[in-house]
């Protein structure tokens, strides 16, 4: 399994010969647009920074919808949550993907989560290997929240995402506050590629910072 960080909160995560993209952006977001040709793209919610699929090339199936997916090898739970601490009032709702890769590696994409998950949700998120968390706040979770909910969730690995770079054109905050809480982490990495599962446990570091 590679993943591979295209900025704010679209990764892709290569498993099987097959591309599942996650949260895709459009231009006025700052970041470039991935020069990849994904098979499956998962949506969290319908804001422009998460759901441009049309920018994308090739031919490809669109998930934005909470429920249970089994495609080309990849098994995909989508749950429902909510974009702010007004159970959708202020943002509208979000949708927490759950993955399970053809080389049965579980990574969880939080989306804009904008308040904690409920104590039943918690329960089905249990064992997760990689955890992609939005850090930034403003419209999601404060650093201070992401770190708590990393330790309640306590995967294998994090990885943040949706916090303030040189390319971002609005504001947010940095990773750094987010990083700060930990002891140690890998900054700038180029991706994150592991052959079996049981690489995981082995890593050295538990937060690992993707570059763009």
């Amino acid at each position: 399994m590679r993943i591979k960080w295209h900025g704010h909160s679209c990764f892709s995560i290569e498993s099987g010969g097959k591309i599942l993209l996650t949260d895709p952006f459009d231009k006025s977001v700052g970041y470039k647009i991935p020069n990849i040709e994904p098979d499956l793209v998962t949506e969290s919610h319908q804001h422009f920074d998460h759901n441009a699929h049309h920018l994308l090339k090739g031919n490809f199936e669109v998930i934005k919808d909470p429920g249970e997916y089994a495609r080309l090898g990849f098994s995909i739970r989508g749950y429902l949550t909510y974009h702010d601490t007004s159970r959708g009032a202020e943002r509208g709702t979000n949708i927490i993907f759950d993955i399970t890769t053809p080389e049965g590696i579980r990574v969880v994409h939080l989306g804009d989560l904008g308040a904690m998950p409920e104590n039943d949700l918690f329960e089905k998120l249990q064992e997760i290997d990689v955890l992609l968390i939005p850090v930034g706040g403003v419209y999601t979770i404060e650093p201070a929240e992401a770190k708590a909910l990393s330790d309640k969730l306590s995967p294998r690995v994090i990885i943040p995402m949706h916090f303030k770079t040189e390319a971002l054109k609005f504001n947010l905050a940095p990773v750094e506050k987010f990083l700060g809480y930990f002891d140690n982490y890998h900054e700038e990495r180029e991706e994150l590629l592991v052959y079996r599962k049981e690489e995981l446990s082995k890593l050295k570091v538990k937060v690992i910072k993707l570059k763009y």
